[in-house]
């Protein structure tokens, strides 16, 4: 029932209030660890191996680390008091989902489109993605959000809640832990899981990792997006038509099955500090991209999270 009751107020946590501005959150804490230690490593070791062995020494003790620690702040609220303890857990749970962080992203970058203000806009949208921002269009803009709440919507959406509901259903682990092991692996990937030096070597356990980690989560969220687009099998043919060109074996999946539902074309040409990086198309483009697109992706994304999560509080109170 505590589980049940954790699930719950997360989720109303994170859909009411989302990351308060100011909160110190579970990951900027794991960015904190990441940077030091990555340097650290990186100075330590200079052979290709000996960086390997540093990278896979860095992903344990984050992901092992974030979990354990989270763990223990759960048992010493419960020690103290079990209505605490239930606190503790919500708390430290809602920080795991993103849903509201998403839509807010979105919604700060659309509110100055809307008024003509490309300057602010491109400056705004600078803040949430990786690639050159300064000579976007409109329509480019409009893609760069719509692949941006896609991309995220497994790995800050609905992994973390696949992996909370994995751990209520295991006695004495409850769903903090996992969540937070899982936000680790992802805040890995995204420091330091890339190809480009210094991290060529470092980094490639952490982005396999969270590639593994994430590959289960990111297919059953796009069965369940066929499910509730009500056309899961030309949903399925796309993703399979597109979504294995993109080298990374998830964020392809994640964006196309939303470039399927909602009949928009994503991909192209991105420009990452002034080198061209081409990435592959995902879905037809049937229509243009449209913010109503951007509002609907996301509802989508809350649609499929509060089904995944009525389906597990019936199971663990079934069980």
């Amino acid at each position: 029932m505590t589980s049940v009751l954790v699930l719950i107020i997360a989720a109303i946590l994170d859909y009411l209030i989302g990351d308060p501005w100011g909160w110190i959150h579970p990951v900027q804490v794991m960015g904190w660890v990441i940077s030091p230690l990555s340097k650290f490593f990186g100075q330590l070791s200079h052979h290709s191996y000996t960086q390997r062995l540093a990278g896979v020494m860095l992903a344990l003790i984050l992901i092992i680390g974030s979990g354990g620690i989270g763990y223990l702040i759960v048992q010493m609220a419960q020690w103290l008091n079990p209505l605490l303890a239930i606190v503790v857990q919500s708390i430290l749970l809602a920080s795991c989902f993103a849903l509201r962080s998403l839509h807010n992203a979105a919604v700060d970058v659309l509110q100055p489109l809307a008024k003509g203000d490309l300057l602010t806009t491109r400056q705004t949208l600078s803040q949430y993605v990786g690639r050159d921002t300064h000579n976007l269009s409109e329509a480019e803009i409009l893609r760069a959000i719509l692949e941006t709440v896609t991309e995220n919507a497994v790995d800050g959406v609905m992994a973390p809640l696949f992996y909370a509901v994995m751990g209520a259903f295991l006695p004495g682990v409850g769903a903090v832990p996992l969540a937070l092991a899982y936000k680790a692996s992802s805040t890995l990937d995204s420091m330091v899981g890339y190809k480009e030096a210094p991290y060529t070597y470092l980094g490639w356990f952490s982005a396999r990792l969270e590639d593994g980690l994430t590959w289960f989560p990111c297919r059953l969220t796009v069965f369940t997006l066929g499910l509730i687009s009500t056309k899961p099998l030309y949903v399925w043919q796309v993703c399979r038509r597109d979504a294995i060109a993109d080298p990374s074996p998830n964020s392809g999946w994640s964006e196309c099955v939303y470039a399927a539902i909602l009949g928009v074309q994503m991909g192209g040409t991105n420009w990452y500090r002034g080198i061209a990086k081409q990435k592959p198309l995902l879905g037809d483009p049937i229509y243009p991209i449209t913010p109503n697109h951007i509002y609907t992706a996301l509802q989508l994304t809350r649609y499929c999270f509060w089904l995944w999560l009525g389906i597990a509080i019936i199971i663990l109170l079934l069980l």
